[in-house]
């Protein structure tokens, strides 16, 4: 399998009245970064990166760096274009931008093997488990960094009953742009709304330092969320070790990790119960591979984490069905030991219009793609629309 021509888009979107924030930032639009790769013999595959931070760097690193590297190799095989890729940019490219273009690249030739091979990514991941993922909505985020308790506290009620409308039974909200007891109010109130029934995590996108994460987790504990993602900043090891050790509340994290050595090291440190690595992030499907090997050496959950379009969502329901139990148990419970799918429902065209075939939820799951590779088309004219020259 020869790679004969690549191609890169910057997709960018605005979001106007629908922007929102998370404890770290406002979000008013949303982007990401396509590779389109295209075979000698006429195969196309996609992938993706560059939708954390600015999507320009991910793009110009493929373009100026890797891809010329990849159109020189005679056989584009996935594992061995990793491999060599990250080689030879080991010594200034071992996190962040170099490792999502390796991402995205990954991502590509799998599609494009899958195509070859006339099989689901799943498939040649060694088969799949289920049909259908269990999907948790990613909602409650700020509108606004001024707490107005009455008129915030209405709009993530009506927020969260709109989730429930949906037919999810399973929701993450944010957590950590106010203070403790601001964001005490909201939890209760989500939970409140929802019954002690339905499935509710926490994301506080690492706004804490340990003392003040352990004071969250209490109300996490209290209102029986079933994780806390991200309580401390990724850096922070000791940290996510100390929180770990105070809360009975799993703790989730490594969204900010990259690499099977980056991931090696956080679950040495003993960080968390869950693991979240983002295909389009932390290096492609052939590095989470090696991570969920670690995972189940260490009898770790692993709960991909998914932000980007229809894309990167497609890479992420490949892996969660080919994901086993963890651990084995004979009748499966989501989140406990099945995995589970990050459902972002915030307003994003880049997720819902992309593909020919739009993603839903149909009794709180999303069906995993049956076809060749991601098992997605891409919509050309919806490429278009959204790239930016």
């Amino acid at each position: 399998m020869k790679i004969e021509h690549i191609e890169t888009f910057v997709l960018k979107t605005p979001l106007g009245t629908e922007r929102f924030y998370s404890s770290q930032a406002e979000f008013p639009e949303r982007n990401s970064m396509l590779v389109k790769l295209t075979t000698t013999d006429g195969l196309v595959g996609w992938g993706e990166g560059g939708q954390y931070g600015p999507a320009e760097p991910v793009k110009a690193c493929i373009d100026a760096v890797l891809g010329p590297q990849l159109l020189a190799m005679d056989d584009a095989a996935p594992s061995v274009v990793w491999e060599i890729l990250y080689a030879r940019s080991r010594d200034f490219g071992q996190k962040g931008t170099y490792i999502e273009a390796i991402s995205a690249i990954d991502i590509a030739l799998w599609d494009l093997m899958g195509k070859h091979y006339g099989a689901s990514i799943s498939t040649l991941l060694g088969g799949r488990f289920r049909e259908r993922v269990r999907a948790y909505g990613t909602g409650g985020y700020y509108t606004s960094v001024d707490f107005d308790r009455e008129r915030d506290l209405a709009e993530l009620e009506e927020m969260v009953r709109r989730y429930q409308s949906q037919g999810f039974g399973m929701l993450k909200i944010k957590l950590g742009l106010l203070p403790v007891s601001d964001d005490a109010l909201r939890v209760e109130r989500v939970r409140e709304v929802l019954g002690d029934d339905f499935v509710l995590f926490a994301d506080a996108n690492h706004a804490y330092n340990s003392s003040v994460a352990i004071q969250m987790g209490r109300v996490l504990e209290a209102t029986g969320f079933g994780f806390f993602e991200e309580p401390v900043p990724p850096e922070d090891r000791e940290g996510y070790a100390r929180v770990r050790s105070r809360l009975t509340v799993p703790i989730a994290g490594g969204e900010a990790e990259y690499t099977r050595y980056g991931f090696r090291d956080f679950i040495a440190a003993g960080c968390a119960d869950i693991l979240q690595p983002d295909v389009c992030v932390c290096g492609g499907i052939s590095e989470v591979r090696q991570i969920q090997a670690m995972a189940s050496a260490h009898n770790l959950r692993v709960i991909p984490h998914a932000w980007g379009s229809g894309v990167g969502l497609a890479a992420a329901l490949q892996i969660c069905a080919s994901l086993p139990l963890a651990p084995y148990t004979y009748q499966a419970v989501p989140a406990e030991n099945e995995p589970i799918i990050e459902f972002d429902r915030t307003h994003n065209p880049l997720r819902d219009d992309l593909l020919v075939s739009e993603f839903a939820v149909r009794d709180g799951y999303v069906d995993v793609p049956t076809g060749p590779g991601l098992g997605v088309k891409v919509d050309m004219d919806v490429v278009a629309k959204y790239a930016v020259a």
